[in-house]
């Protein structure tokens, strides 16, 4: 099962924008070059960039000058959908998408951190790629208690996006742990690296506004593509 749950294009825009200026792709300051240049280059049309321009503008990374350009605005907190995904390409950003592989209620396995009220979780298996590149495999459970039933269908492409505006759920917290581990035997191509292959692993407990556990995640990345970054200012 291999579905798209793609945000809108101009929100996926912005979002590789909010990530080139995270990365230092484009600096504080900067002048972007003409709509019409820009738009040709990301292969949109100029309308879908300006609803993009117009989001990176509220979200306050971008200062538009009558007569003279739109100037990138460097802000520690850019208020993006992919705020805590830590995964890179090596020359840095890349726009990330996911595709479903699996969506399953099921008992947490021992190897899950329990949650507080239910004995079950959500669990998600996707592919994420950075740029149309797969780049990871990610295995993600919700506590089951948040909501009873989900299908592929409901997903966004963002789930910290999907949790806030369905499940009225917000992460406020998240603690990652990075490591060495071994893609598991579920993964397949168009994953370079076979099921066994050392990797990039990270293992990360989110937690939302009351207090409790809501989320665990474990993801394997392919660490000749990508990096794994988190950036203090």
């Amino acid at each position: 099962m291999a579905t798209s749950t793609s945000l809108p294009r101009y929100i996926q825009i912005s979002e590789l924008l909010i990530r080139d200026i995270a990365a230092g792709r484009l600096l504080d300051g900067e002048r972007l070059p003409p709509e019409r240049d820009l738009a040709a280059s990301l292969g949109i049309s100029v309308g879908t960039l300006r609803k993009s321009l117009a989001d990176l503008e509220e979200k306050g990374l971008l200062k538009r000058v009558q007569g003279s350009g739109n100037y990138v605005q460097q802000k520690q907190d850019a208020g993006s959908v992919y705020a805590f995904f830590r995964i890179e390409l090596l020359s840095g950003g890349g726009l990330p998408t996911a595709d479903i592989l699996s969506v399953d209620r099921l008992t947490t396995p021992p190897e899950i951190p329990a949650f507080e009220h239910c004995e079950e979780g959500h669990r998600f298996r996707r592919l994420r790629r950075l740029d149309g590149q797969p780049i990871a495999v990610e295995e993600i459970w919700l506590d089951g208690s948040r909501v009873p039933t989900i299908v592929a269908a409901d997903l966004s492409e963002s789930l910290y996006l999907f949790y806030k505006e369905r499940l009225g759920l917000w992460i406020v917290r998240a603690e990652d742990s990075i490591g060495v581990g071994a893609v598991p035997d579920w993964a397949e191509p168009p994953f370079r690296l076979s099921p066994g292959t050392p990797c990039g692993y990270i293992e990360r407990n989110s937690w939302a506004q009351d207090g409790r556990l809501a989320e665990t995640s474990r993801t394997w990345f392919d660490n000749d593509k990508a990096r794994y970054i988190s950036r203090l200012k």
